[in-house]
């Protein structure tokens, strides 16, 4: 049993009352007493409301329900369908046109487009290394992934293959030829780098003196003016270090000493309170926050084994560089996000007097916002302008914004904050906030600092939504359906509309394969392309890697360009992506099935058991895929679908569960902390819960898993006391 402490008219957790008051209050000037009242307060006042806008979904669920289900008959006239979404409220008129008017906007989310990591808050060392991501290797990146081949003998090995480095190397050197030009030679043909007049002056193998072409590129330098070990350049208002030192590893063999090349990489990064943890009680949320306060006062550390050795993760320093003019500094580390949970989801970790459970999102609003109190007020290592940002996911319309905004401006007074010093990351994630885009970022004009498109999620909602129209076509199709490609140029057409160019984030989704690095150096430069200044990547590595799609692609003379969109997406966005006249054989059928199942299984298993809310899983064809609450959502409510429309039976569902379970506990054989679910599938949780999912994927909210995944963890913890 949980032990709690009376809070005024509240039931707190012990466990996070003394995280509270011994630990995230101290130095905020905020007592005890006035931080547990003022909480009250809020929740006293916007709980009903919680209640009110969550019983608004469901009604207007129910109603689409309806229509499809009186319509079934015939082919749904498209104009109707239109006039029927807003006849329900469910598609809301548009206002005038706007520009938003948030200030005090870090650069790095309003000046500079580049890479943006996702990261549980619950694991520190995840977090401290997507917070260090800011700057990264470009050799490392390269040599250690597949985006340079291994053909020819250079293969990755576990000791230095000097045949594969020569191809970093060229590669490495080709990029700042492409981007830093010399006048007349290569950098492959660099002798030695030095300062001159406040110049980068190099001399070439045969002797000859050159500058960059475009002088200005170069910024500053670290150690001697002559023989310099550091060279800062800048190019679309990104930052590259060519280090210099002729005995190390590389330097040693290179003409110029040149040792690596670090890439301005992750600007940002959302530490994640949401779909890539498992926070399911007190004991979760305060390690959670916890973590999250260790990255606001600067103080986070993590130790652990690596090949035999000891290390202490730590935050990285800042930067300093001499220029003419004296010393440049940059930031050590990517400016930091805190991504709270939606509306849907109650934490036992509070309850009301009346015993129920409080909304997690308040709760989140008010906790995550004091802590950052230690960052904004005090240290002020992570915004320099004295904001704090916090994204919000999976709001379903303006209301719903408004709500969260109100939240927030309630939480700024408890705080005894300026008005707007919370921003609003505004994800459009939810078919109802897609729709009325404008309007959701009309509700929060003076907070928006981020849009993007959750395309995983909003697959997810596309689907639930949809439940009783027919069955949706095969998972993979998509992907390539003409709803998917008119949402993504939607988000940013509208978000240009609506001024967010120089003062917020247009972002775009995660890259889901972490080793398939070459691959998404091939596709992901079409987030730069669309006109989005930041886009998703699940890793430092992969963050060092997409930056060099921000070099090549400058992000805002796109979005200058973008700004003509004169399109109407609303008809492509509203087309439904479901099978007229299907005839899937039947190795089709269990083929879909096999594939979703083991997705489901593989994330389940992990979530359940052992607590992990984001991790790589793999695949059926044992490709490791970053897997999140979002991609378990899709394969769920897919699978719910066609059982609901009859394209397979609940047996032959449960067979291909039970199938798909052995698969993925042979897959996870050589983890000693697996549970396998096969050896006993009645008394395996997360086999339970994985088929729950698909089975009462029609009837959970908007097709969430939190509730069945939330119950599951619950339970399990339970039994292990």
């Amino acid at each position: 049993m949980t032990k709690r402490l009376r809070r005024g008219n509240l039931q707190v957790s012990e466990t996070l009352a003394n995280f509270i008051e011994n630990e995230a209050l101290t130095d905020t000037k905020i007592s005890s007493d006035m931080f547990w009242e003022k909480l009250e307060t809020i929740l006293n006042q916007f709980v009903p409301r919680n209640k009110e806008l969550l019983q608004i979904r469901s009604e207007i669920k129910s109603k689409i329900d309806k229509f499809y289900l009186e319509n079934s008959s015939k082919d749904i006239d498209h104009e109707e369908y239109i006039n029927f979404l807003k006849k329900i409220n469910y598609i809301v008129p548009e206002g005038e046109n706007f520009k938003i008017k948030t200030k005090n906007v870090d650069d790095e989310l309003a000046l500079k487009a580049g890479p943006q990591l996702v990261v549980p808050v619950t694991n520190a060392r995840y977090a401290l290394n997507a917070a260090n991501a800011r700057w990264g290797s470009l050799y490392d990146a390269l040599y250690g992934t597949d985006a340079i081949s291994e053909s020819d003998n250079a293969e990755r090995s576990t000791s230095y293959n000097p045949i594969r480095g020569n191809k970093v190397i060229s590669y490495a050197k080709e990029f700042l030829d492409k981007n830093f030009p010399l006048q007349n030679c290569s950098h492959k043909d660099v002798n030695s780098y030095k300062i001159d007049d406040n110049s980068l002056l190099v001399e070439s193998l045969n002797g000859t003196n050159s500058y960059l072409k475009i002088k200005s590129q170069y910024i500053g330098y670290q150690g001697d003016a002559k023989n310099p070990s550091c060279i800062l350049l800048k190019n679309n208002n990104l930052h590259i270090e060519i280090l210099v030192n002729k005995e190390g590893n590389i330097g040693a063999g290179d003409n110029a000493g040149v040792d690596d090349i670090i890439i301005e990489s992750a600007l940002t990064t959302i530490q994640d309170c949401e779909d890539s943890v498992a926070t399911v009680d007190a004991e979760d949320k305060v390690l959670a926050y916890r973590n999250w306060l260790g990255l606001m006062k600067g103080n986070l550390e993590d130790t652990f084994e690596k090949n035999g050795k000891t290390i202490t993760r730590k935050l990285n320093p800042d930067k300093t560089y001499i220029t003419s003019s004296g010393e440049y500094k940059l930031p050590g580390r990517s400016v930091m996000l805190i991504r709270n949970v939606g509306h849907l989801m109650t934490n036992p970790a509070i309850l009301l007097k009346n015993g129920e459970e409080i909304p997690e999102g308040i709760m989140d609003a008010m906790i995550t916002s004091l802590i950052a109190i230690h960052d904004i007020k005090i240290h002020k290592m992570n915004s320099r302008t004295g904001s704090v940002y916090i994204v919000k996911p999976k709001m379903h319309g303006p209301e719903e914004v408004k709500f969260a905004c109100d939240i927030f401006g309630a939480v700024e007074d408890a705080l005894q904050l300026e008005r707007n010093t919370l921003k609003i990351g505004i994800m459009d994630e939810e078919r109802r906030t897609t729709v009325n885009l404008k309007e959701c970022i009309r509700m929060a004009s003076e907070r928006t600092v981020f849009i993007n498109t959750g395309f995983l999620d909003r697959t997810g909602d596309e689907i639930h939504t949809a439940m009783e129209m027919g069955p949706i076509i095969p998972k993979g199709e998509i992907k390539n359906a003409k709803w998917i490609s008119a949402y993504e140029n939607n988000n940013v057409k509208i978000g240009l509309e609506c001024g967010l160019s120089g003062k917020a984030q247009i972002g775009k989704g995660m890259w889901a394969m972490p080793d398939l690095m070459h691959e998404m150096l091939q596709q992901k430069i079409n987030h730069p392309k669309s006109g989005a200044n930041t886009a998703w990547v699940p890793s430092p590595t992969a963050a060092t890697l997409h930056a060099l799609h921000y070099h090549e692609i400058n992000v805002f003379d796109i979005q200058k360009d973008k700004c003509n969109d004169n399109n109407n997406y609303l008809n492509d966005i509203l087309s439904v992506p479901v099978s007229k006249g299907h005839n899937w054989s039947q190795e089709e059928i269990q083929k879909e099935m096999d594939n979703n199942a083991q997705g489901i299984l593989g994330y389940v298993v992990r979530w359940v058991d052992q607590g992990v809310g984001c991790s790589k899983v793999p695949d059926i064809n044992n490709i490791g895929l970053m897997e999140d609450r979002a991609t378990c959502r899709i394969s769920s409510q897919h699978l719910c679908n066609w059982l609901k429309h009859g394209i397979f039976t609940k047996n032959q569902l449960v067979d291909t569960m039970k199938k798909m379970a052995k698969v993925v506990d042979e897959q996870n054989k050589n983890d000693n902390n697996y549970i396998p679910m096969s050896k006993n599938f009645d008394k395996s949780i997360a086999f339970k819960a994985s088929v729950d999912l698909v089975l009462e994927g029609d009837v959970s909210p908007s097709g969430y898993t939190e509730p069945i995944l939330h119950k599951s963890r619950l339970e399990l913890k339970s039994m292990l006391g």
